[in-house]
């Protein structure tokens, strides 16, 4: 089954130093964007992370140092990464997790504000594993009866998690869902639909620091202000947001406690 796309779809995977969206960077990045008329257009690009790639990270993607030491940085063609993926649709597989987050972080560092909040995200390891529970390859056996050849390359992770996303759209046509009593069927082929189930929560940030409550009110999820409105915690405890900007929060979190803050800020004036 083909895609219904109102605006483009980029389908991403990252290669990177760790795991950490806050001290680790991109080593290759792989983009995939698909068109509403079913177009294809393809960028990978390896990229030098300015840092050491560890031993055991290079055994399992297969990038060293050696492959990377002439390689651009990410600040010298950040600003055309930005530019393709402007008004598309973002989807990858842990993609919500861990690339786009990353990917945020690395367009911060290089002061590109792309507010990617604003992009529809769809992951397809979230669907994978609400509806089966199961890694890229299991899911590529699962749904295309095929193994995965070069899992762990960037572009071939790419392209098979648009393959497996076709391929849960065709299996799951029509097909009931039940959370807390609530049947749905959420798998369809619309973006916005597939995006909110594929969400992983109400984040306002990608590391859930900061969650919309019930109400719609942006609430610390984390420390000794868990559940407390973020504007309220700023106005009864002035020192926690500078302590916050100070401390090894990711950039997108700071960016949007700034941005609170602001807020707060100019409905005093």
């Amino acid at each position: 089954m083909q895609l219904n796309l109102k605006n483009p779809i980029v389908f991403l995977d990252l290669e990177t130093t760790g795991v950490n969206v806050v001290t680790d960077r991109i080593v290759e990045i792989a983009l995939l964007k698909i068109y509403p008329d079913g177009r294809e257009e393809e960028k990978l690009q390896r990229i030098n992370p300015g840092m050491p790639i560890p031993p055991f990270v290079s055994a399992i993607h297969g990038i060293y140092d050696e492959d990377v030491k002439d390689a651009p940085l990410f600040k010298d063609v950040a600003k055309g990464y930005a530019k393709f993926i402007e008004g598309c649709d973002l989807a990858g597989f842990n993609s919500s997790r861990f690339d786009i987050p990353l990917l945020s972080e690395e367009f911060l560092r290089v002061d590109i504000d792309l507010d990617i909040k604003k992009h529809k995200f769809v992951d397809v390891q979230v669907i994978f594993h609400r509806m089966e529970k199961r890694t890229l390859s299991a899911a590529y056996k699962f749904y295309l009866m095929q193994d995965l050849e070069n899992a762990h390359s960037a572009m071939a992770d790419t392209k098979a998690t648009y393959e497996v996303l076709k391929a849960q759209l065709d299996r799951y046509k029509g097909v009931e869902f039940e959370d807390n009593g609530k049947k749905s069927t959420p798998v369809q082929n619309d973006v916005e639909a597939l995006a909110a189930f594929s969400a992983f929560d109400k984040s306002v940030d990608f590391a859930g620091r900061i969650v919309f409550d019930e109400n719609g009110v942006e609430v610390f999820n984390f420390g000794k202000h868990k559940g407390k409105a973020v504007e309220r915690v700023f106005q009864e405890d002035s020192g926690y947001y500078g302590w916050m900007m100070q401390g090894e929060f990711p950039l997108y979190t700071k960016k949007v406690l700034t941005t609170i803050k602001l807020r707060d800020m100019n409905r005093k004036i």
